[in-house]
């Protein structure tokens, strides 16, 4: 019997049914104006599991407002809490059905879950293939999160309850012991999401399981609002049914989104703005360039006409070009009764679009150091106590790994010393990732030799072990970050003759950790013959020292062995003694590569491509190449018989071969400028599928940072090639970096531009903040066809979650941005 509350159907939308209703698309999603329901196009993930981008998801009036539709174990699952394995989805068995075949293989639980439109809304049934053992009664049930920054303050009726969605998770919490949120109400069998607000209302009714709703951020941070009903014991079919009704506003059109560089343009450049529409929209062909006066007018500077550049997922674009614009000042775009701005032409519209991401981010970063800004304490002094030797045979929640060989002296437990120095934390996280750290190291160094990145503004203390943003020390800042980056390397060089995996928390207790890195662990060595609460100021009994995954990856080495090359030469200056060891580590570690036998099965953080070697190889040379001013032939000789690879990866390897160029014989420059013109064809076919100008990923992290290395490479090939690489490929990546990208137009490194993405997966996402100068990932595309990118909510890591080594990436991108600005002028 399906039974509705008398609030709830007054809250249901009227008249829309018939006038709008859901159907199957070709993408098999079900749509109609307003609103897209998507069917387990994107799954739980092997390694990360619970994503929140996966089962039935939601977009209500242009937002993701649900995502998880799935049957869970527990009413407010955690991030790495069992989630199902999906089977095959189908169309079916009803010609607007589509049907989804999922389960847990390893409890013998299977189920079907067909979605079906009903209307303006749809329905869900879930069906098992056995009724549940008598393990599950209690514990399965099907689940749908709802966003929680769409709901904050917003209203929900659940039967005859009513409550408000609350800003800050404030329990209930059962008082048995086993930490177990409770809802927020419960027993119904219809409820009503946001009676209050049109734009995010959503009811449903169940016919017989009971309603509940829930704050799973009680649990974790992390947590979504959790709306769920139990599975009946004894039920297979129709065990579960759902009618979801959400509400769409009759005639609902995306506003435009005009998106641009929000830290402006410098005069000489090109500067083209771009339209992303609905393509319900009775677009306007008007668009305005208007100039902001000193007493708050606005003066016309450019009256143009769109020019339609076609489809891309779901949305049309268009450009507007206003290059012939070049007087300085202050400017804003006007279209469609909705303005975007404002923004700078001016000559310095870059000169600090990079510096914050080096004194700020990756000082912020900084492992093994205090970090203090004036007032403000960014972390206290970390992971001291690093690090314990990580057992064998064993898969790491957080995708590391060991096989049975250690390459250790260490037994599996013990205290390795040495490592407690330099390197960085790699993102929202604290885990030192060995081939990341070297990345950022190497980038720094490219940004000295080509662009200097002469600028001090934190002093650095290493026998301190303490940095401080904005009390410069007369040492530049790259120069600083360099030695603290190979600091770590060489430790690992030091204590093991090779380079490892990384170094990470042990349990995920301690992994999940948010806030001040130096509170993570109590930094005093693990001691097993101490209890677990007592210390003698330098040891404890608290297990909670990270572990060093010590596995001899030699795709590792060589990126250790081409960032050591880099800092060798860069650090000649600042401590030659530091730099000597660098090239004398580096050219040891690069020759233990060229036989490297069993090694080659060792296990990496992820499974690494058959020309993942290659790939390294080719990059490590090619700094030793340049580190050696080509006087050692074995290098040369070793670049060359890489060309192969090279042209095989030329997206990541281009870059690194052509600085090398200068030390290479005329065959080998030949032969490169023969690559770099093929490759510029395929480079072209494929931004030609954007209106961006850049390779966009549609992968499940969105690609910053891929566009980021993409910007910094073109330039290298520019400089080397200019007459077959121009300079707009470069421009074109700074431009989508600080604003012109999909869904939305703000700067994606934070607190760079007018208007910047400030809620970050940072070390401080708990607080809804960010760290000035972070490269955010992004705009992700949600399959098929929804570009992404949510502005408030810090939780989704694959949108929000900076890294050091796409910042530092950024630092190079920026920098060669302003460079090929300057060729404009």
């Amino acid at each position: 019997m399906r039974v509705i509350s008398i609030a709830a159907a007054l809250l249901l939308p009227s008249g829309l049914a018939a006038a709008q209703q859901l159907s199957v698309s070709p993408n098999e999603t079900l749509e109609m104006q307003g609103l897209s329901v998507i069917v387990d196009e994107m799954h739980f993930h092997p390694v990360f599991h619970d994503e929140k981008n996966a089962g039935i998801q939601i977009i209500l009036h242009g937002e993701r407002i649900a995502t998880d539709g799935a049957v869970r174990l527990s009413p407010t699952p955690e991030q790495w809490d069992p989630t199902p394995t999906f089977v095959k989805r189908e169309r079916g068995p009803g010609p607007d059905q589509l049907t989804v075949i999922s389960g847990y293989p390893d409890i013998h639980l299977s189920y079907r879950v067909t979605v079906s439109p009903e209307g303006a809304g749809f329905r869900i049934a879930v069906d098992l293939d056995q009724p549940l053992p008598d393990s599950l009664v209690g514990k399965a049930g099907f689940n749908l999160d709802f966003l929680p920054t769409s709901y904050f303050g917003k209203g929900y009726i659940l039967g005859e309850t009513g409550g408000v969605f609350p800003r800050n998770p404030a329990g209930p919490m059962a008082k048995d012991g086993s930490g177990d949120p409770l809802p927020l109400a419960a027993g119904g069998r219809a409820i009503t999401l946001s009676p209050d607000d049109p734009a995010t209302r959503v009811t449903i009714t169940s016919d017989d399981a009971p309603l509940a709703l829930y704050d799973a951020r009680n649990r974790a941070q992390n947590g979504w609002f959790v709306v769920r009903s139990l599975i009946p014991a004894g039920k297979t079919e129709n065990a579960i049914v759902w009618h979801v009704r959400p509400n769409v506003i009759k005639g609902w059109v995306r506003k435009p989104v005009v998106s641009f560089n929000q830290a402006g343009y410098t005069p000489g450049r090109a500067k083209v703005a771009i339209a992303e529409l609905d393509p319900r929209m009775k677009a306007p062909k008007t668009i305005r360039l208007l100039r902001i006066t000193a007493d708050g007018r606005r003066a016309l500077a450019l009256k143009g006409t769109l020019k339609p550049w076609g489809k891309w997922m779901r949305y049309d674009y268009a450009t507007f070009d206003f290059s012939s614009v070049t007087a300085p000042g202050l400017y804003e775009i006007s279209y469609a009764g909705e303005t975007f701005g404002p923004f700078r032409i001016a000559e310095d519209a870059y000169a600090h679009i990079w510096q914050p991401s080096l004194d700020t981010y990756i000082a912020e970063q900084m492992d093994h150091m205090s970090v203090r800004e004036q007032y403000r304490a960014w972390s206290g002094l970390s992971h001291m106590d690093d690090a314990r030797q990580a057992p064998p045979n064993i898969d790491h929640f957080d995708g590391y790994k060991m096989g049975p060989h250690l390459d250790s002296p260490f037994k599996p437990g013990q205290h390795i010393p040495g490592l407690n120095v330099g390197g960085w934390q790699d993102a929202g996280d604290f885990d030192i990732q060995t081939p990341q750290n070297a990345l950022v190291v190497r980038n720094l160094v490219w940004g000295r030799e080509l662009f200097g990145l002469d600028w001090d503004e934190d002093t650095i203390d290493q026998k301190a072990r303490a940095t401080e943003i904005r009390r410069p020390d007369g040492v530049p800042d790259a120069l600083q970050q360099i030695r603290h980056g190979v600091l770590q390397l060489l430790a690992q060089y030091d204590v093991f003759g090779h380079a490892i995996v990384g170094i990470v928390s042990p349990t995920l207790k301690e992994y999940t950790h948010i806030g001040d890195a130096g509170s993570q662990t109590d930094r005093m060595i693990y001691d097993p013959k101490l209890g677990r609460d007592q210390n003698n100021g330098a040891y404890s009994g608290a297990p909670d020292d990270r572990w060093a995954f010590t596995s001899d990856a030699p795709s590792n080495d060589y990126a250790a062995a081409g960032a050591l090359a880099a800092a060798s030469r860069a650090l000649a200056e600042l401590d030659p003694a530091l730099a000597g060891r660098c090239l004398e580590a580096a050219e040891s570690l690069w020759r233990n590569q060229q036989n490297p036998g069993d090694r080659l099965d060792r296990p990496n953080r992820f499974e690494a491509g058959p020309d993942s070697l290659d790939l390294a190889a080719a990059s490590a040379t090619a700094e030793l190449v340049i580190a050696t001013k080509g006087e050692k032939a074995v290098y040369a000789a070793k670049l060359k018989s890489l060309l192969p690879a090279i042209e095989k990866r030329f997206a990541w390897l281009g870059a690194s071969a052509a600085r090398a160029m200068p030390y290479m014989d005329a065959d080998y420059r030949a032969r490169l400028a023969e690559i770099t013109k093929a490759e510029k064809v395929r480079i072209d076919a494929e931004i030609a599928k954007t209106p961006f100008g850049v390779p966009v990923s549609l992968g499940t992290w969105a690609g910053s940072g891929q566009v980021a290395a993409f910007g910094a490479d073109m330039y290298v090939l520019h400089k080397a090639f200019p007459d077959i690489i121009g300079p707009e490929y470069t421009l074109a990546a700074i431009d989508y970096l600080l604003g012109r990208h999909p869904a939305t137009n703000l700067s994606l490194v934070s607190a760079i531009g007018t208007h910047s993405k400030l809620t970050d997966y940072t070390h401080n996402r708990a607080d809804y903040s960010f760290v000035p100068g972070a490269l955010t990932p992004g705009v992700l595309v949600i399959k098929p066809d929804f570009p992404e990118q949510k502005a408030d909510w810090p939780f989704l890591w694959f949108e929000s979650e900076a890294t050091v080594a796409s910042t530092a990436t950024y630092i190079l991108t920026a920098n060669a941005a302003i460079a090929v600005a300057k060729e404009d002028e």
